[in-house]
């Protein structure tokens, strides 16, 4: 009989890691303590890049998962089936303290929505060929996935969808429209949540499918931002046919892979703290700002700025709670739903004690370091409190979760869908009642 060797403890991983991404990476430059006008002053949470410069990052970033699959760090939480090294999240997070050091790609267009909600998601509920077929390539590099959840009539109610799908022998045909779709534009599959009964309440009428983007029938047409940049898309499914082992889960039993998804997008949105969010919230870069501006003695913009700084901490160290129970084993639960909200309100507050603080200069650029930069965050925090669901979302979850106040009495959860009262669908019927 032969047994496993144990995992790696937490420092000889760290070593392990730092040997790797020594053979293989120049370690970043450090400035050492922020100081004014001095770096790079770009306040920006969302890509801006021409479309060549952003597929380049993408294809480097591609190009370094690779680096990672072939040396043994491209899933290190994943079963060993599939590539992984089947270690703990804690390992995981070891690894992204050590890389943070080292000058290496950006791969959030692969990781944040495709390796942190999707890939879960596939080997949670996915058929085994599609495990088989998705799973390494993914966290390999070679595929990007999206979440085709949103939809025009159906954001924050996201029961509410209207996507169809039809049976048509051994296959499906999809048809209806999806929006606030991120990396739409890069990726190879997306997961798709489609009324496949709408006869049923709406949260038991939904089916999930993987949807290869590049099938007949898929449209992708990305939304510019006023930031200037196009990270979401808006998709259009029609008469897309996927067959029946492309289906996640049961049959009507979308939901249920929808919350998996959902769970580990709280997580992964609400744990963000580097690069744009950990900038922004610098508590010596804020200072800073004040005294450029010559605001040091507003006493209403110093309160702003000491309420701010007081919220980041109280979520950082909820964020730190949910890492110690993830050490224990224990899976991230509604907190995580709190550390989104947060993230997203204090980036926020961020972005306007900067506009406030700087008046014209934040919108006019003058060619100062330090003022017009904080004008692409300050037109991207509209997406941040709706992305990964709603403010309202999140305060509803911290209600019933957390506080364990009593659901929303309007929620009908019993009636068929067809017969819900929603735009577009006055009149309830066999046909109008499923569009």
């Amino acid at each position: 009989m032969t047994t496993s060797p144990p995992d790696p403890t937490p420092d000889e991983f760290a070593a392990e890691a730092r040997r790797f991404l020594d053979a293989h990476a120049e370690k970043a430059a450090r400035s050492g303590a922020f100081v004014w006008g001095e770096g790079d002053d770009r306040m920006a949470y969302f890509s801006t890049d021409p479309p060549e410069v952003e597929e380049a990052k993408v294809r480097a970033a591609q190009a370094w998962r690779r680096v990672r699959h072939e040396n043994g760090f491209g899933w290190i939480t994943g079963p060993a089936e599939y590539g992984g090294r089947g270690l703990t999240p804690v390992h995981d997070m070891v690894y992204d303290a050590v890389e943070s050091d080292y000058d290496v790609p950006d791969t959030g267009t692969l990781s944040v929505v495709g390796l942190g909600m999707i890939g879960p998601t596939i080997l949670a509920h996915a058929q085994p060929a599609v495990r088989d077929r998705w799973l390494p390539a993914m966290y390999r590099g070679d595929a990007i996935a999206c979440q085709l959840f949103s939809e025009p009539g159906a954001g924050s109610d996201l029961a509410g969808l209207t996507t169809r799908a039809v049976r048509d022998g051994a296959d499906w045909v999809l048809d209806g429209q999806k929006v606030w779709t991120s990396v739409a534009h890069h990726a190879h599959i997306g997961l798709a949540l489609t009324r496949t009964d709408p006869d049923a309440p709406k949260h038991r009428g939904i089916t999930a499918f993987l949807v290869p983007m590049d099938a007949p029938g898929v449209e992708v047409r990305p939304l510019r931002q006023m930031s200037g940049g196009a990270d979401f898309n808006e998709v259009f499914l029609t008469g897309v046919r996927v067959p029946d082992a492309h289906r996640l889960g049961e049959v009507n039993g979308g939901w249920t892979v929808a919350l998996t998804t959902l769970m580990n997008e709280r997580a992964t949105v609400g744990s963000e703290g580097a690069g744009p969010a950990g900038a922004a919230l610098d508590p010596e870069r804020l200072a800073a700002l004040l005294r450029a501006a010559g605001h040091e003695d507003d006493g209403a913009l110093r309160g702003r700025l000491a309420d701010l700084l007081a919220d980041h901490r109280a979520t950082s160290h909820l964020n730190a709670r949910a890492v110690r129970r993830m050490r224990g084993g224990v899976t991230p639960g509604p907190e995580m739903s709190v550390s989104k909200l947060m993230l997203a309100q204090n980036l926020t507050a961020a972005a306007h004690l900067a506009a406030d603080t700087l008046g014209p200069r934040s919108v006019a650029d003058t060619g100062r370091w330090g003022t017009y930069a904080w004008s692409e965050l300050l037109l991207s925090t509209p997406a941040l409190r709706i992305l990964g669901g709603t403010e309202e979302i999140m305060k509803n979850i911290l209600a019933e979760r957390v506080l364990g106040l009593p659901k929303d009495a309007g929620i009908d959860n019993r009636s068929p869908f067809r017969d819900l009262s929603r735009p577009g669908n006055d009149r309830p019927g066999k046909e109008g009642g499923a569009a």
